[in-house]
């Protein structure tokens, strides 16, 4: 890296703009640039039929994707479901690939983003997105990895590409080397309960430092994969001679000049982490941001009755082995537990054989399924049961995520997985318990402007309504349109509306009205970027949504379908502030009449004025459209027959 640029920038700006096309700014893009991006690749798995409906009410069910090599489907969420219309389902979009040319594969592969990196649609410097929250996972091998949404991946079959904001960046510095038994699971695990108060949300991640030498493939695709739950929107880690040696297993030859971050590029600030101080660490019941080491957790003797090993995030050779290292001197899985093994995909599962130790955890008691999903989201075998307590190697154990709402999960790695479906409570197969080193600079802290905003013409200057208080932090995606209903395709947003928030709270139904307004707490909308999040509060009626701080993924959701979401932590602070002191408060309540003035940007409750920053053109002209859906097809039609890019 040289500091000779006037202009420093970081590795991820220079990703984005190699994919940018219609830019017209005199510097290349910088974060908080609304650019047009055309990625590599674009990814969905079962949700292909929703998006399949979506693009043909864009272009007519005649027409294909603008480029077919661009989209990849991958089926892995519900394919142990054999009911005529899930069939039906696959059926569809399989169709679909072969009439286009499109690259699908069945269920039974494996989970998309493994594929993805297995059949080599994802290099170095490359940007590519899919339709589920842990692309971040391509970050491990030096691209750039971000989630869209349905509606998102719909438009970039239309027209090749797709708008973006270039996040704020983090950078984190990771130092030394993880002891033995330590891996990268228990790294993420311990970044997400170090600095658990958004220090990271809606950036993207920038990992250096010396420590990273240290890590094997899988521990980054393990990070990276979970930045996801951090809070992050893409996660990169450098090339080296570590990926260099993985990328030539697979096959793949870097050939391109692959971009670097300048010294003295902008981040918004630098974590850092000493692995060394690193031990295996459990995180829950129902939360990644609840942790501790899991020798402390031992301690409290916490009985389970399930033991998941699987998911995208940790299913792969590394995670069999360890675990497997677990059963040794005749040791079995405990009679009362269930303990669950799933390869990420039907590769890993065949070189799990092949080392001995796929038979090694089945002569040992586990219990195994097709490489897929599953039990990650909620679907097919095993799931929780009210009152069952389960811990898995999986990357979320939001409540209800991985079965009944009344059930609780915890996360830990594989080998801690599996010394506790062992043993019968959580427990840790090392003695490490250290204490963790890390910490924070704030380097670039944005200080808001509050300023009157241009209304375009269609766009309401007022709005006014009731607000309906959810006095929660953290209200994940599952809690707002939960795993059962995700994948019902038959279910319309006219319906979805009955479904929304009942994992969160069953009393929201008998207390939103029309036209409400959602005041809520910090991190809302983080999670799975499922896009009935947003659609469903549609649904209900409610008119707009406020929060502290909000998922970019959420509210890429919400405009793209019409509905508006704002920031607003002064207000949340003073209207949430009576239940976060109380002791058992409701999660949802009534509260004041609030009026939102988008001119001023401001918003009056109670006597008292508070403001939020104005939104942008392009929020504006999505919601006069009606969602990006519309505002797509109406832009293809004013668009000449050859005509490339989408300027937003």
């Amino acid at each position: 890296m040289t500091s000779t640029k006037p202009n420093p920038r970081t590795v991820i700006e220079k990703i984005v703009a190699r994919h940018t096309v219609n830019w017209n700014g005199l510097e290349p893009p910088r974060a908080g640039d609304f650019v047009t991006i055309r990625p590599r690749h674009v990814m969905t798995h079962d949700n292909s039929s929703a998006v399949i409906d979506k693009f043909w009410a864009i272009v007519g069910q005649d027409a294909g994707p603008f480029d077919p090599l661009q989209p990849v489907f991958v089926m892995d969420h519900d394919i142990q479901n054999h009911s005529s219309e899930n069939i039906a389902k696959y059926a569809k979009i399989r169709t679909f690939a072969e009439r286009h040319g499109i690259y699908y594969k069945p269920p039974g592969r494996g989970i998309a983003h493994q594929v993805m990196i297995e059949d080599g649609f994802v290099t170095p410097g490359s940007l590519v997105v899919g339709s589920d929250s842990h692309s971040n996972m391509y970050g491990a091998l030096a691209a750039l990895g971000t989630p869209v949404v349905r509606t998102d991946a719909a438009a970039i079959w239309a027209t090749g590409i797709s708008w973006w904001v270039i996040p704020q960046q983090t950078s984190v510095v990771l130092h030394g080397q993880l002891a033995s038994g330590v891996t990268g699971k228990d790294v993420i695990l311990a970044l997400c309960a170090h600095f658990p108060h958004g220090e990271i949300l809606n950036t993207t991640i920038e990992f250096s430092g010396d420590g990273i030498k240290s890590l094997s493939i899988d521990d980054r695709l393990t990070i990276a994969n979970m930045t996801t739950e951090w809070g992050a929107l893409a996660a990169y880690f450098p090339y080296d001679d570590v990926l260099d040696s993985y990328l030539e297993l697979l096959g793949i030859k870097v050939v391109d000049d692959l971009p670097t971050t300048d010294d003295g590029a902008v981040f918004l600030r630098v974590l850092e982490l000493d692995l060394s101080s690193v031990s295996p660490h459990v995180t829950g019941p129902n939360s990644v941001i609840m942790a501790r080491t899991a020798k402390e957790v031992e301690r409290d003797n916490i009985a389970i009755d399930k033991a998941f090993l699987m998911s995208c995030v940790n299913g792969r050779l590394t995670d069999f082995e360890s675990a497997a290292a677990c059963f040794v001197d005749g040791r079995t899985v405990a009679s009362h537990v269930n303990f669950y093994i799933a390869a990420a995909s039907d590769k890993v599962e065949s070189a799990a054989r092949e080392s001995g130790a796929w038979q090694i955890l089945l002569n040992a008691g586990a219990i195994p399924l097709p490489p897929g999903c599953g039990a990650c989201i909620g679907l097919g075998t095993g799931t929780l049961k009210a009152g069952e307590v389960g811990i898995s190697a999986t990357n979320r154990n939001f409540e209800g995520r991985m079965g009944s709402r009344d059930s609780d999960c915890y996360l830990a790695s594989p080998a801690v997985v599996a010394e506790s479906a062992i043993r019968g409570y959580i427990a840790s197969p090392v003695p490490h318990e250290n204490r963790l080193i890390g910490n924070v600079k704030q380097l670039n802290q944005h200080q808001p402007v509050f300023r009157s905003q241009f209304i375009l013409d269609g766009f309401p200057e007022l709005i006014s309504g009731r607000s309906l208080l959810l006095t929660s932090n953290d209200i994940n995606t599952d809690g707002i349109y939960g795993k059962d209903v995700t994948y019902q395709d038959h279910i319309s947003v006219i319906e979805q509306g009955r479904h929304a928030m009942l994992n969160y709270d069953p009393c929201f139904q008998q207390l939103a009205m029309r036209g409400d307004i959602i005041v809520a707490g910090e991190r809302f909308g983080a999670g799975s970027s499922r896009e009935q999040a947003a659609t469903s509060l549609c649904s209900r009626g409610i008119s707009l949504v406020i929060a502290a701080s909000v998922s970019q993924t959420f509210v890429r959701n919400a405009f793209n379908n019409g509905l508006i979401v704002l920031e607003c932590s002064e207000l949340s602070e003073t209207l949430l502030a009576p239940y976060h002191s109380s002791i058992n408060p409701p999660r949802t309540a009534v509260g004041s009449p609030l009026t939102v003035n988008f001119k001023c940007a401001s918003i009056s409750v109670n006597g008292q004025d508070f403001h939020f920053q104005p939104l942008n053109e392009i929020a504006q002209r999505l919601i006069i459209a009606g969602g990006l859906e519309a505002s797509v097809r109406s832009t293809l039609r004013r668009m000449p027959v050859q005509e490339e890019g989408l300027s937003c």
